[in-house]
Order: C-alpha cells, then sequence, then structure tokens
C-alpha cells in the first residue's frame, strides 16, 4: 500500500450498539460489549492499515443523560475490560491517550485510565485516543481557559496555539467514520473536523468488522481531498 493514501488519524463515532442488541432481543448492554469485543479486533487491522492516530468516541459529556442503570454498565465495562485494550496496544506499539473531561468519572475509571496512558506511554508505532466523557464543544472551553489562564497575549493567539492547547496534540482528522446509520457529528472533535473527509455507513458497530474498515478506507482513498478548492497531492505514502 506503499503508493496509496493512507489517512494519518482516523475519528470513529462507535454507534449503533443498542439498536444492534434489540433487534436480537438482547439487552443494551450486550450490545456495548459486543461493541467492545469489535473495538478489539478493528484496532490490529487499522493500523496494519498504516494509519498514525486512531480516536474513539466511546462516551460523550451528554451520555451522563441516559438511564442510570446504563450509564452505571457502561463504566463498569471501561473499568472491568479497558486492560483488555492495554494488552492489545501493547503487543502493537500503540500508546493509549485519553480525552474528555475527569469530573463525574468514578475513582476507578480514572484509575484505569493513569495505568493504561502509563503502561503504553514508551509505545511509538501510532496513538490510541481514548474520547471518554468527551464533548467537543466543553474542549474548545477548556482549551479557551487554558489559554486565558497562561495569560497569552492576543496578539499572539493564532492556530498553532489552539491546537497546542486542544486536549491532545495530535494532527487533524482526515477520516471520520460513523456507524449505525446517522449523519451527524454529535459534538466529537469539532476543531480537528475542520478538513476531514466523512464516511457514514448503516452498518451498527458491532458488526464493523475488519472488511467493514476496507470499504471506509477505500472510499476515503477515491476521494479528491481539497483544502480551500486545491486538490490535495501530498498525502501519498
Amino acid at each position: 500500500m506503499n503508493d496509496v493514501r493512507i489517512p494519518k488519524h482516523v475519528g470513529i463515532i462507535l454507534d449503533g450498539n443498542g439498536r444492534w442488541a434489540k433487534e436480537r432481543g438482547l439487552s443494551r448492554s450486550m450490545g456495548h460489549k459486543e461493541g467492545l469485543n469489535t473495538l478489539e479486533e478493528l484496532v490490529p487491522s487499522i493500523y496494519n492499515s498504516g494509519v498514525e492516530v486512531l480516536s474513539i468516541y466511546v462516551f460523550s459529556t451528554e451520555n451522563f443523560k441516559r438511564p442510570k442503570k446504563e450509564v452505571d454498565y457502561l463504566m463498569g465495562l471501561f473499568s472491568n475490560n479497558f486492560d483488555r485494550l492495554q494488552s492489545i496496544c501493547n503487543a502493537n506499539n500503540i500508546k493509549i491517550l485519553f480525552s474528555g473531561r475527569k469530573e463525574n468519572l468514578s475513582k476507578k475509571v480514572l484509575e484505569v485510565e493513569d495505568r493504561l496512558e502509563e503502561s503504553t506511554k514508551t509505545n511509538t508505532r501510532g496513538i490510541l485516543n481514548i474520547c471518554l466523557n468527551y464533548g467537543g464543544m466543553c474542549e474548545l472551553v477548556d482549551m479557551t481557559k487554558k489559554i486565558i489562564s497562561e495569560q497569552i497575549p492576543v496578539e499572539e493567539i493564532n492556530e498553532e496555539v489552539l491546537r497546542n492547547h486542544l486536549y491532545q496534540e495530535l494532527p487533524l482528522l482526515d477520516l471520520l467514520i460513523r456507524t449505525g446509520g446517522e449523519m451527524r457529528v454529535s459534538n466529537f472533535m469539532l476543531y480537528q473536523l475542520a478538513y476531514a473527509e466523512f464516511y457514514f455507513t448503516d452498518v451498527y458497530f458491532p458488526d464493523f468488522k475488519e472488511e467493514e474498515w476496507v470499504k471506509a478506507l477505500s472510499t476515503y482513498q477515491q476521494r479528491d481531498r481539497r483544502f480551500g478548492g486545491i486538490k490535495d497531492e501530498t498525502e501519498s505514502h
């Protein structure tokens, strides 16, 4: 794939777990569990394609409005099963980062976040950015507060300063994938989406296996990316 354009940074909104379960007569919780299983299978395939950064939207700030039983299950799923992602990422030399606010997260979830970041911090092949208790508008608010707190002069504020004060210093998104049939970004990485290509699929995330990733990647590679009307000719790897 050396002569094929590969997105450096891919974002995925993991949607459709609950509907996948409902259509099978299962609880929504079982859909979330199956979604995590799919994620574990998918991560190596995405990095093996040449992607350097993968950002996954696993829980938004708004998701706390869901029924307490479902929220509690998701938090337990994260704290009890994310160690499996740690093993996968270490085996594939992938660093884990977490993006989002810390408030409202349990001590156990925060401990898991710290442990995963610490145990993978020296990995160099790629980055898995897990967006948990994340909201794009919250990120912009928090970015603004950081800039103000550092008393950066107004005349020195530019795009580089903004990007350096987001939750993580990562390249802008090249490709956004949303599973589950919805066609909106749902407050995900609003700044980083500036020039991203969008790929929407009706496939629920638990069924978004490697063959579905290949379809998304192939669609991206057929796009003519334009930045202000100029065709991108610089992304071939």
